[in-house]
């Protein structure tokens, strides 16, 4: 998985995804701050772009919750309560404006769902994926003996997505990618070691144990074991 942003696959061409980009970062950075307003001819003279590649712009920017078009305001940049946060585009641009605020709210997002997501999947969890759990609990030990953060971030995002989609719950699920982004953000960023400490690594193996054997209380143990390095700091 790539934490780069992803801008929207409308409109699709490079030109136009540039521009998003820069636009999207400027936006959510606060570089052009809620309640500023343009013009589709802004948007022209600036980026040397037609009104209609620059209307394909705004439109983009709307269907994210960034702004708000009206032909008596203009183009009014809206607060960042009306964004769309989940959307892969905002994650990417808010990393890189403020990468360790982003991490933080992606982990207390963590922190909300993954022990019930873990106590759920002790009851729905299929054989196999109890099996695979396991499987992928076991080589992440054996890579964090080994020192090998690329494959064990490779397992952990696997084994973290797993158990979601073991979850048998699609609102969860649908959590899947910007979940996966806090565990990216810890090694691309350094806001953690890339791999976990001892306590958490083994935590991973007793998770997938316990889900295997329908505990859902020993899952929502070791969900927090192995979040424990991500408890949210309410003071922070």
């Amino acid at each position: 998985m790539n934490l780069a942003p992803e801008t929207p696959t409308t409109p699709a061409e490079p030109l136009l995804n540039n521009i998003l980009d820069t636009l999207g970062t400027e936006i959510v950075s606060g570089v052009i701050p809620a309640g500023n307003t343009f013009t589709l001819n802004d948007l022209s003279t600036r980026f040397k772009i037609s009104r209609t590649v620059a209307r394909e712009v705004m439109r983009a920017l709307e269907q994210l919750g960034l702004v708000l078009s009206s032909r008596r305001v203009g183009i009014k940049v809206l607060p960042a309560s009306q964004w769309d946060v989940f959307d892969q585009a905002i994650i990417g641009w808010r990393w890189k404006a403020d990468a360790q605020r982003q991490l933080k709210e992606l982990s207390e997002l963590r922190f909300s769902v993954e022990p019930v997501a873990a106590v759920i999947a002790s009851r729905h969890a299929e054989k196999a994926e109890a099996a695979e759990l396991i499987e992928l609990a076991e080589s992440m030990v054996e890579l964090a003996k080994e020192g090998n953060s690329e494959e064990f971030l490779a397992a952990d995002l696997k084994f973290h997505t797993l158990i979601l989609k073991a979850s048998r719950n699609d609102m969860f699920l649908a959590l899947a990618p910007s979940i996966l982004h806090a565990l990216e953000g810890r090694t691309l960023y350094g806001a953690k070691e890339s791999i976990p400490g001892p306590d958490a690594v083994d935590a991973h193996l007793a998770l997938a144990e316990a889900i295997a054997a329908g505990d859902a209380d020993g899952a929502e143990r070791a969900a927090k074991v192995v979040m424990a390095d991500i408890t949210p700091c309410h003071s922070c």
